[in-house]
């Protein structure tokens, strides 16, 4: 990962939040909550896929489109069906991956590899700020 701070990278990374979300949005504070997803996931330049996928650039890209990862059969079928991360989705899917899948996918069967769920809405708002 390129030695510059989280923050630096966060910001214009994950674009905007939810409409209407109603919480005050911190990128400083979303880098502190981020330092839990690092064991995963990388962003910057030189970011390597680990055991989740490198997450640069990820809003307004297509579910499933960092190189050389493997993404789980339901997030590969969520990709095929369309899906591109946004703030809105992306704020829905931290809060529980794999309910968002079944979700999407109508398929009470799906799963996702990321099991960690960032439940609190306010730490979901910062880390995608």
């Amino acid at each position: 990962m390129k030695t510059l701070g989280l923050t630096t990278m966060f910001v214009g990374l994950l674009g905007g939040l939810p409409a209407g979300a109603g919480y005050a949005q911190s990128a400083s504070e979303g880098e502190q909550i981020f330092r839990k997803c690092v064991a995963c996931h990388q962003l910057g330049d030189g970011a390597k896929n680990r055991a989740g996928p490198v997450l640069t650039g990820i809003v307004g890209s297509a579910a499933g489109a960092a190189e050389s990862f493997r993404y789980s059969a339901s997030l590969r079928a969520a990709a095929d069906a369309g899906l591109v991360w946004s703030s809105a989705n992306l704020f829905e899917y931290l809060a529980d991956p794999t309910g968002f899948l079944r979700l999407f996918l109508d398929d009470p069967k799906a799963r996702s590899k990321m099991s960690f769920k960032l439940r609190q809405a306010a730490f979901r708002q910062n880390v995608i700020a």
